[in-house]
Order: structure tokens, then C-alpha cells, then sequence
């Protein structure tokens, strides 16, 4: 039989009968064979040119075959210390067998040698040094596959940190407060407010499928959407059709995002809701009853001919608003469960809170949204618009 694999063995023995036994019967299955007749010769050689495996003599003057073994085993290279070693010993026993694998062999044969034994052990440690270097290039693409998508994910995260609010709007009678907080590097929700061109106020928020790069390339889009229909339309639901119209457009019901948006006239209070899709509109009113408005349209980029209407409603003095996207149900987890809008909206109240701020992180807190207590499932993004009391 012929041998299967084309690897040097560099056999290390101080007999030179037995060597050269050895490099005649491998030889003729078919192996490449280098010979060397000490342990000193053999770690010189080794360090020059890696053989593919060892078989290595036990019992050898000045250096034997358990020291030569435990320098290479310690061998700062990794081609070096890894490669693959049985060891040929006289003595028979377990005695010598655990003295052969203690000093690092991978497997050992005794003397004498069964020719069809030690093949079938070469050609065992063969396939396996074989196997883990496959392995090990697995592993070096797999990492570099890593590397690569963590560069596209921190690039990804500077390009969404760009477009993500850093500062309130400043309206006066009114406090704005909001909270982002993407699961991974980068996420879904994307949130703003734009001055509308009859005078209002749009607050608005989105939520992507997905997360990582394509979620975030998503919510790019969708702050380009928003604010290319708020130049073209000032009523709220005329700017939905047109974000869900151009989104479609794009992606062809292949994938969508709910979304909310409030158009407030800092003025009068009065405010007009649409959502599509979107966990409900929670607003706590001063004496902290809590109403809520339900999205009627189904998620951007489903339907061609949605059915958007607006629902208006009036916030007076010390009233609040809550957007959020459903992240924030997620928040609280573990024992006591997934959040409902049921649920979300008792916690809304924070008795104690007199800003928006103050009313955001009662609400995170509750929730387990903040991340204070373990990382939420999901992105979090939330947002309270309160209108200040009069004094």
C-alpha cells in the first residue's frame, strides 16, 4: 500500500541499523524520509525546515527523545512546537507509555516495530495535522471575516451617530427629552423633529427591520424620506403616503418599517398623530390620566394604497407625550415579562416627575430599558415632548 499523504518524516535515532531500516521500509510506502542520529541534530533541523512529523527515538545520549520533545513543545514558533511526534521505545508497559505521552508524543510504537502498525499511526497523525491546519485556516478567515465586519459596523455606527439627534429642539413652553440605544454597534430605530413649513413641529420615529449594517443603511434612508416629503407636505399624513410611496418604490414589500410621527403646533398644543404600524402614541395628561392613540395604517412599505388619517389631539398645560418604538417593551425581561402598551402606559405616569427628562427615566427605569440592570433585546428609542405648566 501506497503511501496517502506526501509529508516529510525526519526519523531521530542514535542506532544507525535502525534508522536506516526505518528510512528504507518508508521509503518504499512511499514517504519522504531525513534522517539525523541525535537529539542536537534533530532540533537544528527542525528549525530550519518543519518536517511533517516525527518519529523519535526514546532512548537516545545527550539529549533524548523526552527533552528534545519538551523544547519543541516550548518553542515560541507554533509550526514547531505543534508538529506531530511518536515516539519509538524499546520498553514495553503502560509504565512507558505514560512516560511517552507526558513528555508530549502524540502517539508512540514499541520495539520492535510492526510495519503496518506504524503506518497506520503516521498516516492517523498525518490526517490529523492535516485537519488542524484546515482548521486553523477556518479560523484565520473566519477572523478576518470578523475584522472586516467589524469595520463595516464602526463605519456604519459614525454614519448613523451622524444623522441620530445629539440636541433637543428648543421650543419654547416646551421641554423635549429622548433616549437611543442601539443593541448592537449600530441598529433600527431612527428618530428627529423638523419645522414644518405652516409652523408646526414634526416629531417623528421609525423603527427598520433588522439590525447591524443593512439596519442602519435603512434608517439613513428613512431620515432622507421624512425630510424630503416635510419639504413637499406640511400635513402629517400626506408626508406618510409619501415616505411609505417612495419606500415601497425602493424596496418593492421586500421590507418595511412602522413609524409615527407627530405634527405639533407649539402654540395652541393642538397635535396631529399618524402612525403606521407603530406601538401606540401615549400621552399623560396633567392630572396623569394616560390616553393612547393606535397606529390605523399598517407598516411603511407594505401597502401601495394605505389608509392614513391623522387623529388629532390637544396637550395642555403640564400635559406629555410619549414615541417610542417597541424596544422599549422588551426592556424589562427576566421574571417580569415582556412589556404590553397596557403595561408601559401605568408606568408613564411617574407621579414625581415634573419635566420631560425627569418623565423619560422614570420610564426607562420601570421599564428595564436603561440597560442599568442587564442589556436590552432590542434597540430602544424613546422621546417625551411635555408642555411646560403654566406658573
Amino acid at each position: 500500500m501506497r503511501s496517502k499523504s506526501n509529508g516529510q518524516i525526519l526519523i531521530v535515532d542514535d542506532d544507525g541499523a535502525s534508522r536506516r531500516l526505518l528510512v528504507r521500509t518508508l521509503s518504499t510506502a512511499g514517504y519522504r524520509c531525513k534522517e539525523c542520529a541525535s537529539g542536537v541534530e534533530a532540533l537544528s533541523l527542525i528549525r530550519r525546515e518543519q518536517p511533517s512529523l516525527l518519529l523519535l527515538d526514546f532512548a537516545m545520549p545527550d539529549l533524548d527523545g523526552a527533552e528534545v520533545l519538551k523544547q519543541l513543545r516550548a518553542d515560541s514558533d507554533p509550526e514547531v512546537a505543534q508538529i506531530p511526534a511518536i515516539m519509538l521505545t524499546g520498553h514495553g508497559g503502560e509504565e512507558s507509555e505514560v512516560r511517552c505521552l507526558e513528555a508530549g508524543a502524540d502517539d508512540f510504537v514499541t520495539k520492535p516495530i510492526n510495519t503496518a502498525v506504524l503506518r497506520a499511526r503516521i498516516e492517523t497523525q498525518l490526517r490529523l495535522r492535516a485537519m488542524r491546519r484546515q482548521l486553523q485556516r477556518q479560523n484565520d478567515e473566519l477572523e478576518e471575516w470578523r475584522r472586516n465586519l467589524e469595520r463595516d459596523l464602526a463605519a456604519a455606527r459614525l454614519t448613523q451617530q451622524s444623522i441620530i439627534p445629539h440636541k433637543a429642539p428648543a421650543l419654547p413652553g416646551w421641554q423635549v427629552a429622548h433616549y437611543y440605544r442601539p443593541v448592537i454597534q449600530v441598529g433600527g430605530d431612527i428618530y428627529g423633529w423638523l419645522p414644518v413649513k405652516d409652523g408646526r413641529t414634526l416629531f417623528w420615529i421609525a423603527d427598520a427591520t433588522g439590525h447591524g449594517a443593512s439596519a442602519a443603511l435603512l434608517t439613513t434612508l428613512a431620515k432622507l424620506l421624512f425630510h424630503h416629503a416635510n419639504i413637499e407636505h406640511a400635513a402629517p399624513a400626506a408626508l406618510m403616503k409619501a415616505v411609505n410611496n417612495d419606500f415601497r418604490s425602493i424596496f418593492g414589500a421586500r421590507s418595511f418599517m412602522t413609524a409615527m410621527c407627530v405634527a405639533l403646533d407649539p402654540g395652541s398644543g393642538r397635535a396631529s398623530v399618524v402612525g403606521a404600524g407603530h406601538p401606540p402614541l401615549l400621552i399623560r395628561r396633567s392630572d396623569q390620566r394616560i390616553d393612547s392613540v393606535s397606529s390605523i395604517a399598517p407598516p411603511l412599505g407594505l401597502l401601495e394604497q394605505a389608509p392614513f388619517s391623522e387623529t388629532i389631539v390637544d396637550l395642555a398645560s403640564g400635559d406629555a407625550f410619549l414615541l417610542y418604538t417597541d424596544g422599549l417593551f422588551g426592556g424589562a425581561g427576566g421574571e417580569r415579562g415582556r412589556l404590553t402598551p397596557q403595561r408601559l402606559a401605568t408606568m408613564f405616569d411617574g407621579a414625581s416627575a415634573t419635566t420631560a427628562e425627569a418623565l423619560l427615566e422614570h420610564v426607562l427605569d420601570q421599564s428595564g430599558a436603561s440597560g442599568r440592570k442587564q442589556p436590552p433585546a432590542d434597540d430602544v428609542t424613546a422621546m417625551v415632548v411635555r408642555r411646560a405648566a403654566k406658573k
